[in-house]
Formats: structure tokens, C-alpha cells, sequence
């Protein structure tokens, strides 16, 4: 490339970057490049754009899609009305988008433990992987998160393995035939929850043994439990279906704490995942401000 070319493109690259920096500082909802898609496939969730496309879930949907989404997820789908999720599904459809997560959720799945083998726990759990089925179905979902629930005290740690590992495999027996994937979720909300690290995901998921019972991979809650994303990343690959984001402290968008989202999802997509990444934080800011923020991160974090 000559001199002259090159200063002709800097100058047009910078050019680029005052206005695109121009039109976030404004507030602008439609920041370049409008409308195109993500490398990724990251899926908003209800409410992340509320105050710019209304409270109305559908019209959000809308909005995402006119942002460059491809893909939403819904952790309290299961508790929506028959018709909502009819409704839903056919507008995914429409806009050629996927419906990301939704919860399998017989209650306050988090005090549901299924490590404590108790019949009640386990029989709700598989009546209400069996809803999951038809509301998948409305929904053209793919991939439900499962939480165990809470570590058992009074129990030995391998026997509440054992556990879960026994009820995760009839789970699996009823969404296999579907198509269907339950994706375990570690988290970090509690030190009481049985289910907090990868590695102990990985291990379930290999003993429960079925292409139906994959890790979600929560960077947020693996950032505070384990750190080290990548190499976990890495570890973990194979048994590993979904991911989802949220940036330390504070579990708001990529750029707003101590994570470096450009280098993990290029890792992530140079490794060859074409999945959802689902946006499971909040907005550091507020209003349509901080709404044009999160897209603004996205767009920047995704520019690998």
C-alpha cells in the first residue's frame, strides 16, 4: 500500500470512529454499523431495551432484530401464558431469530435441590422437564438451563454427585428424543449452591453422558468462582453448549469491569463456536443512554 492510500484510509478510519463516537454520545440507538449483524450470536433478554422499544416483549424483539441481534433468551418463559409464547415463537420465526434459554423452573429452583435425592424434588423436576418439551416446541427452543439447587450439609459431597447425576440422566431421557438440551449452570450467587465450578460441570456432564446434558458457561459467575476463562474455556470445550456474559464487578456489559470480552470471544469464535452467547447482565447505565451503551459494547467487543 503506498503513502498515500494509507493516509487516505487513516483519515476515513478516523473519520469513521468520531462519528460513530458522535452518535453513541448523542444517545443514538442505531450506531454503525446500523443494523448488521454481530459476528456473534448474542441474545438480549427482556427489559434490556425497555426504554427504548417500550415494556411490550414483542416490540423489544423487534428492536433487537433492527439492531443486528440474531437471537433472544427468556429465563421466565415457562411462566408465560400458552399464547404469549405462541405469539413469540411466530415472531422469532418471522424475523429468522432463536430463542436462546429459558429456565427449568418447578418453583424457586434454586432451593429445589436436587442433591438431596428426595422423590418430591425429583418428580417435580421431571414433570417440569416434560412442560419444558411443549414449551420448546412453542418457542422453537433448543436448550433449557438447569440449576441443582442447594448443597446438602447433612449429605457427603459424593453421594449428592451421585445424585444429581442419577435425576440429570431421566432428565436427559426426556428431552433426547426431542432434540432437546439441558444446560447446567454453575453460578456464584451463593457459596450454598451445590453447582459452582466448571470443572465440576464437566464431570457431571461426562458421567451423565448424553448430548442432552451440556455446561452453560457463564463467564460472570466463572469469573468470580475461577477466573481464568480461557484455560477453563478450554478444559471444559467439549461438554460445553451455551455461554453467557456479564462483565466484573458489576454484571453489567463487556467493557464495564475486568474482563477483556474482545479476546474471549474471539478465542470463542476462532475455536469454532457459532452459538448463542446469551447477555445475561444488566445496563451500567440508565435510560436509552445506557441502552445505546450496551449495543455500542457489543459492537466493540465483537470487532475481533
Amino acid at each position: 500500500m503506498n503513502r498515500r492510500n494509507f493516509i487516505s484510509r487513516s483519515v476515513a478510519g478516523a473519520a469513521a470512529t468520531f462519528s460513530f463516537s458522535q452518535t453513541m454520545a448523542h444517545g443514538d440507538l442505531d450506531p454503525s454499523p446500523a443494523g448488521q449483524p454481530f459476528k456473534h450470536n448474542y441474545a438480549p433478554h427482556d427489559g434490556m431495551f425497555a426504554k427504548s422499544a417500550g415494556e411490550d416483549f414483542m416490540d423489544q424483539i423487534k428492536f433487537m432484530a433492527d439492531q443486528g441481534f440474531r437471537s433472544v433468551e427468556d429465563n421466565g418463559m415457562l411462566g408465560r401464558s400458552v399464547a404469549d409464547q405462541e405469539k413469540i415463537g411466530k415472531l422469532l420465526s418471522q424475523l429468522g431469530m432463536t430463542m436462546g434459554v429459558f429456565v427449568v423452573d418447578g418453583g424457586d429452583n434454586w432451593k429445589i435441590s436436587l442433591t438431596s435425592g428426595k422423590q418430591e424434588f425429583k418428580d417435580n423436576f421431571l414433570k417440569t422437564c416434560k412442560q419444558s418439551v411443549e414449551v420448546a416446541k412453542r418457542v422453537n427452543a433448543k436448550w433449557m438451563t438447569v440449576v441443582p439447587g442447594f448443597y446438602e450439609n447433612h449429605i457427603p459431597h459424593d453421594v449428592q454427585t451421585a445424585n444429581v447425576i442419577d435425576i440429570l440422566r431421566r432428565g436427559a431421557e426426556i428431552f433426547e428424543p426431542h432434540g432437546l438440551v439441558m444446560v447446567l449452570e454453575p453460578l456464584s450467587d451463593t457459596p450454598d449452591l451445590f453447582l459452582r465450578h466448571s470443572y465440576q460441570t464437566f464431570m457431571i456432564c461426562k458421567a451423565v453422558k448424553s448430548p442432552s446434558c451440556k455446561i452453560l458457561f457463564d463467564m460472570y459467575h466463572m469469573q468470580r468462582n475461577e477466573g481464568n476463562i480461557i484455560n477453563n474455556i478450554n478444559l471444559c470445550w467439549d461438554e460445553i453448549a451455551y455461554f453467557q456474559i456479564g462483565d466484573n464487578p458489576g454484571r453489567n456489559e463487556p467493557g464495564t469491569g475486568e474482563m477483556n470480552y474482545r479476546n474471549i470471544f474471539k478465542h470463542i469464535y476462532d475455536k469454532g463456536y457459532r452459538g448463542i452467547l446469551g447477555m445475561e447482565h444488566g445496563n451500567s447505565k440508565k435510560d436509552k443512554e445506557g441502552e445505546a451503551a450496551v449495543i455500542a459494547a457489543y459492537r466493540q467487543a465483537d470487532s475481533f
